[in-house]
């Protein structure tokens, strides 16, 4: 791990160095990715001076323990005793900050939640799903925009789709994607029994438009007639907007807004993404891709947490996480189900680091 960490010391006095070329500092979006590269990397190369010191100071009190002055042999020992537990904690420190970070966690998001099975039950729990994640946002400092609302018709809705913006929104939402399941009585139930429901929530990360690398010349653009929001209103206009792939043959769409604009650059986002999901499972083919699974179905069965009403609580199958505060997390309080993730994620990553060469 020294001789990475020493790599690792050796291209950040190069980014250092790059930093102060003018043709960089010219440049503001190179200047700041690279400005951004620099950051992230002397928060391990801090880490590193330190770690080297105390390798540095524990050589010296071992060298001591050879002193044939049986006070310096002590005072050698009680350093030692001192600074190797320093030293294998920063060790264990280091581990974590070396685990790859997924470049897309710090990209804002399209954020989608659908009624799945359960009828107007389930567009009601996508209500409360909107309200749990809105009290999230805030609670965050994130700015969300409501791209499009579709109501149900018992109350809820049966589709929305949000853009939230902010610090890390995809590193801390990507978690979220998949079918979310409902046990509760529902208003309508005259004899008191428990339902179960289900919504999904797809979060896609939003990139930039003039970072997302496809060649007009392999699309196919078709527009077309949409319904507006709550499917009450026809367009006069084609406001919809479909687009192909034509080398893969991915299509994608967008009838969320009554602008042909934002349904233009929602349905390129979609359509990056997919792409992006396709090249990465022909190139991990042998491996399990994680984003792979996090859209699911919106059939009961195919769930990521359960909701349960009657019993204050949530739990979260994938990491076998159970909480019985489901009020307060229904008010937006996530973070320590986000927290618990991730660090199941990073474990993984880690095991995975581990077995590179």
């Amino acid at each position: 791990m020294i001789d990475k960490l020493e790599s690792i010391y050796n291209h950040f006095l190069g980014v250092e160095e790059k930093l102060s070329d003018p043709s960089i500092v010219s440049d503001m979006k190179k200047y700041s990715k690279l400005n951004k590269e620099y950051k992230d990397l002397q928060v391990i190369v801090d880490q590193y001076k330190i770690l080297k010191n105390l390798g540095d100071n524990i050589a010296s009190a071992k060298e001591m323990l050879d002193d044939p002055d049986s006070e310096m042999q002590s005072m050698a020992k009680e350093e030692l005793n001192d600074l190797e537990p320093q030293h294998e904690k920063l060790l264990e420190d280091i581990k974590v900050l070396l685990i790859p970070k997924d470049p897309d966690d710090q990209l804002d998001v399209v954020m989608e939640i659908r009624a799945g099975t359960g009828g107007d039950e389930a567009s009601i729990f996508a209500g409360d799903l909107l309200r749990l994640y809105t009290k999230y946002c805030e609670s965050q400092g994130w700015r969300v925009d409501t791209v499009s609302l579709n109501e149900g018709s018992s109350g809820g809705y049966s589709k929305i789709v949000l853009e939230i913006y902010g610090n890390e929104v995809f590193g801390k939402l990507k978690f979220e994607s998949g079918a979310h399941r409902v046990q509760r009585v529902p208003k309508t139930e005259s004899q008191g029994r428990v339902h179960t429901s289900a919504a999904t929530v797809v979060i896609m990360p939003k990139f930039e438009l003039d970072d997302i690398d496809i060649r007009k010349d392999e699309l196919r653009v078709d527009t077309f007639r949409a319904s507006g929001a709550g499917g009450q209103h026809v367009n006069k206009t084609e406001s919809g907007v479909r687009f192909t792939h034509l080398p893969t043959g991915i299509v994608s769409e967008s009838t969320d807004s009554r602008s042909q604009h934002k349904n233009r650059e929602i349905a390129m986002q979609k359509l990056y993404q997919r792409i992006k999901e396709a090249q990465r499972e022909k190139a991990y083919a042998q491996q399990k891709e994680q984003r792979k699974s996090l859209v699911g179905s919106g059939d009961r069965s195919d769930k990521i947490r359960t909701y349960n009403y009657p019993q204050n609580r949530v739990t979260d199958h994938r990491i076998n996480l159970t909480l019985y505060s489901l009020d307060k997390i229904m008010d937006g309080n996530i973070t320590e189900i986000i927290e618990k993730l991730q660090m199941a994620e990073n474990a993984d990553k880690m095991v995975e680091t581990q077995k590179m060469p």
